[in-house]
């Protein structure tokens, strides 16, 4: 498993250990962990959620009135190195 997916699922896990059922998607360039975040999460629960989001690549709430609150997070994937770093017509 590559790092970037091992960290969106310790991410995750971090999270539903929490209480907040989540679900991980991976996409072309990143994973992203989505968590439902109840009305009724005490305030330290909210600091512990911070610092678990804190450490993805990048992170946001949705809130709505339709919907209630979303957490999201995403984890870059790594970019593959090449054999050709110098560029086009630089190779020995």
């Amino acid at each position: 498993m590559p790092a970037s997916e091992s960290r969106a699922e310790d991410l995750a896990a971090r999270l539903s250990a929490l209480g907040l059922p989540t679900r991980v998607e991976p996409h072309t360039k990143y994973t992203s962990i989505e968590a439902e975040v109840p009305e009724a999460l005490p305030a330290e629960s909210w600091r512990e959620v911070l610092e678990v989001v804190a450490e993805a690549d990048r992170f946001g709430l949705l809130a709505s009135s339709l919907t209630g609150r979303t957490l999201w997070a995403a984890v870059n994937k790594a970019v593959p190195a090449t054999g050709d770093v110098r560029g086009p017509g630089r190779q020995r």
